[in-house]
């Protein structure tokens, strides 16, 4: 029974699968707009929202957590910079997802992850 289990797992061990989510949502920080699989974008969104609210206290604290989630310095400097001002306003719900036709490959269901503007 999966009584109360909540992670996807996505095929992966946890490292791999930490670090994968890590840059995605670094990713999705930086381009504003990524395409990738349906179960990745769900995965993905709560990890966006916490670094953008995280963000949006603008100080050192903030900073340095955010420097230890993404390996990536410019998803650090733009999440502070430009997201944090952004959505300073808005209380939650930084993320839309939009479902696109299957992959023709494999047929995997295809999401885009965006920052709502």
């Amino acid at each position: 029974m999966r009584h109360r289990v909540k992670k996807t797992t996505l095929g992966r061990e946890k490292a791999h699968r930490e670090m994968m989510l890590r840059n995605l949502a670094a990713s999705v920080l930086i381009y504003e707009k990524v395409s990738t699989t349906e179960a990745k974008a769900k995965a993905v969104r709560s990890l966006v929202e916490k670094a953008i609210t995280t963000a949006k206290k603008e100080d050192l604290t903030a900073r340095r957590r955010l420097i230890e989630l993404f390996p990536q310095k410019m998803a650090v400097k733009k999440a502070m910079e430009v997201l944090g001002g952004r959505y300073k306003k808005r209380e939650g719900g930084y993320t839309r997802i939009t479902k696109l036709p299957p992959r023709s490959r494999d047929g995997a269901a295809m999401a885009v992850i965006e920052l709502v503007k």
